[in-house]
């Protein structure tokens, strides 16, 4: 069965711009990059990745879309745009001449609620469409009643399942809001960033699979994929604990289901 990580991360660690990696984040202090995480795909027996954002510029764009020139198994990239900006179709238009460019993402979990609602910011998420880029939409569950006042027919992934407090168990609002989002079936969802909201040293599977299997009942089979969230994810877990941890959820599901997770949806929504 191929098996695609739709969703990691590289950088250049700089403590200035990566401010956001405290010294309770020790282990991700550090450079992350291609020659890292080959490796660890191979071993996990991931055939491939989606590399996103970390930084909100247009040199981070650049930077992985050189990666992914220079490094066959990363298959596309989600990068940072302004959607703000009052040029906005002519930088997508520049950047709708790299392949391997599929989509953008903007931080707003790190903004405030009303931020996009902004009619510059609904304006650049409306052109994406024009140009075939999907939008990755980290938020968390605070966020998703704005986001839903600004839902359209573009191709929209829900990061991290929206960043539900899995620590402290807590579902509501957010199954009933993500309900709604789900109703939408131009929306996807990504089943990563789960073990960063548990108790980091402390959570077990029991903890997690509530969760998962809310977003399974929401969106079913055919709109989740696998993300590691590598590097991030080594706050609570190694690369392959995740991986053993999604699969044993996932057995209870047919193989074509299975795969669906773990590469046939991220192929199609991002077009690989």
């Amino acid at each position: 069965m191929k098996k695609l990580d739709s969703h990691q991360h590289f950088w250049k660690f700089d403590p200035i711009r990566d401010q956001w990696i405290n010294d309770e984040m020790e282990v991700i202090r550090r450079d992350f990059l291609p020659s890292d995480l080959k490796p660890i795909l191979d071993a996990n027996g991931i055939d491939g990745c989606i590399a996103v954002q970390a930084d909100q510029s247009e040199q981070e764009t650049e930077f992985l879309l050189n990666l992914a020139t220079e490094n066959d198994f990363i298959k596309g990239v989600v990068g940072w745009i302004n959607l703000c900006a009052e040029n906005i179709d002519e930088r997508l238009d520049y950047y709708s001449q790299f392949p391997l460019l599929k989509g953008f993402r903007h931080i707003l979990q790190a903004e405030p609620l009303e931020f996009m609602l902004k009619p510059e910011f609904i304006r650049g998420l409306r052109a994406l469409k024009s140009y075939g880029f999907t939008y990755d939409v980290l938020v968390y569950p605070q966020h998703l009643p704005a986001f839903l006042k600004i839902m359209d027919d573009q191709a929209f992934v829900i990061d991290h399942l929206a960043k539900p407090d899995i620590k402290n168990a807590v579902f509501s609002p957010w199954d009933k809001d993500l309900k709604e989002i789900a109703s939408f079936q131009n929306v996807y969802c990504k089943l990563s960033g789960m073990v960063t909201e548990a108790d980091l040293k402390n959570w077990k599977k029991e903890d997690i699979y509530p969760f998962m299997d809310k977003v399974l009942e929401l969106f079913g089979p055919e709109r989740l994929m696998f993300g590691s969230d590598w590097p991030v994810c080594l706050l609570a877990a190694e690369y392959s604990v995740l991986c053993d941890l999604v699969a044993d959820y996932l057995a209870k599901l047919t193989p074509l289901e299975q795969e669906l997770i773990w590469s046939k949806n991220a192929s199609t929504f991002y077009k690989l």
